[in-house]
């Protein structure tokens, strides 16, 4: 498919993203990394760098990073070496941050997803292990900063992509899958607004077959809403300072919810020189082969993997198993419904439809669903024998899901929606509407087709809604012959 073109350029967008490791205690410290304890209160002698303390390593760190590599197909590293990063800033207590340079543990792989039904592919380049800084804290002090300690130490997972990425509507859906990927495999709660998974995204626009444009980075981006706001006008502020012509110069910008709008943060003429070297605290990190294979053997199914197996076992489209796989809960009731009734593609049409739109308006998942899968399997079943209509099994669900009525068979009864079988009373109610409707007959005889949907309307109606709309179309043909 030919690139998305925005008033003749093309977009290019790579993302840096940090997962919070899903540990209780920090990477190189025991201190504890829960959210929302009072500042400071969760700093060790390590995490303030204290004379004489030494790091540690966190191995619950190391294995939800190989839990992550072996996830989107990446190379774990046998090897890996932790490096000082030099910079100063008030909340970095060491002057220095402990992350990965050369070779970092997890190298390679690629995120596979799907835009408006087309199969998508970001290349990774690496993950690498890091602790988190501190925060500085400038609301609550009038003309000073405060420093909150609690983060420091945290571990996280950077995960960096190829510039692979061609319209900011690709880049949400990559870190949408992302975010997927890392919260169903256990290995970060994915809790945005807490910090736990926080993107920058770096954006630039060219001319097609030019090289790659100057880019500026979007820092903290915390909702997939902003996300999609700050690189979209950001695009077009780029596009509008070359055509007015302005070269783009980098630089790290923040975006402001409030405005819709990118602020410079920092001009950003080269990377900083951190002037990274060996950490002499840690010794290299080795993975045995054994170890790798012992996390691969205790991991969960993966969604690309259960999306294979809901083709090949239920016999579904490809994008309606990607679908099926956006969450565990999602994936879990569709099967039990699926296997309960034996009709794998109608209960994806509803899990995809009628509860993904009802969830979505109460912001709820499917593991809060006012439907069980075994009633929804119920339902389903009876519209695949024939008991109830489409339109009848929409006025069942309602009932279900506000809780008035848990018995499918039960509210049929009482609602009176079990469709026609009769075939004789149907066809005296045929007789009635062709009796009734000449000039509709005539219409239909002279070759309008449309004359015969407004019949079978009228049929639906003299049944009031209790005959087979097929049955009812098929029958009517026949007599008009």
């Amino acid at each position: 498919m030919t690139n998305k073109l925005i008033q003749g350029f093309e977009v290019v967008i790579g993302f840096e993203t940090h997962a919070q490791l899903s540990t209780h205690s920090k990477i190189f410290s025991r201190a504890p990394t829960a959210f929302g304890a009072e500042p400071n209160t969760q700093a060790c002698a390590v995490d303030l760098a204290l004379p004489g303390t030494l790091p540690v390593m966190n191995k619950g760190a190391v294995e939800r990073a190989i839990q992550f590599g072996l996830a989107i197909g990446s190379t774990i590293s046998p090897r890996s070496i932790f490096a000082r990063k030099n910079y100063f800033y008030p909340d970095l207590p060491k002057g220095y941050q402990i992350s990965q340079f050369e070779i970092p543990v997890v190298a390679g792989g690629a995120i596979e997803f799907f835009l408006n039904e087309e199969k998508k592919s970001v290349r990774l380049v690496r993950a690498h292990l890091e602790e988190d800084a501190g925060k500085s804290l400038h609301e609550d002090f009038i003309g000073q900063t405060g420093i909150d300690l609690n983060r420091a130490g945290t571990p996280l997972l950077e995960i960096v992509t190829e510039p692979d990425m061609r319209s900011s509507e690709e880049a949400v859906a990559y870190a949408k899958e992302l975010h997927k990927i890392v919260t169903w495999i256990g290995i970060c709660d994915g809790n945005m607004q807490e910090g736990s998974f926080r993107c920058d995204a770096n954006v630039s626009v060219r001319k097609p077959g030019e090289p790659l444009g100057t880019r500026r980075e979007i820092k903290n981006l915390n909702s997939f809403k902003f996300m999609q706001q700050a690189m979209d006008y950001e695009i077009r502020w780029q596009i509008e300072q070359i055509e007015d012509g302005h070269e783009i110069q980098q630089a790290t910008v923040l975006f402001d919810p409030d405005t819709g709008e990118t602020r410079a943060m920092r001009s950003k003429e080269d990377a900083a020189d951190y002037r990274y070297f060996p950490d002499p605290d840690l010794p290299p990190l080795v993975i045995a082969p054994e170890w790798v294979e012992r996390v691969r053997s205790e991991m969960t199914e993966l969604p690309r993997v259960m999306a294979t197996r809901f083709v090949a076992d239920y016999a579904l489209p490809e994008y309606d198993a990607t679908t099926l796989t956006q969450s565990k809960a999602m994936a879990a009731y569709f099967e039990e419904a699926a296997k309960t009734c034996g009709q794998a593609k109608l209960v994806s049409n509803w899990v995809m439809g009628e509860m993904s739109r009802r969830l979505n308006a109460e912001e709820r998942d499917f593991a809060q669903s006012a439907v069980s899968a075994k009633q929804l399997a119920a339902l389903i079943a009876r519209i695949a024998d024939g008991t109830v209509s489409n339109n009848a099994a929409k006025q069942v669900f309602d009932v279900l899901w506000n809780g008035e009525g848990a018995n499918v068979d039960v509210i049929i009864e009482a609602k009176g929606l079990r469709q026609m079988n009769d075939t004789s009373a149907l066809e005296k109610i045929i007789d009635t509407v062709i009796a009734a409707n000449p000039k509709n007959v005539e219409e239909y005889r002279a070759g309008n087709s449309k004359a015969l949907n407004a019949l079978v309307g009228q049929i639906m109606k003299g049944s009031q809604g209790k005959a087979n709309p097929q049955q009812a179309g098929e029958l009517l043909r026949n007599k008009l012959g």
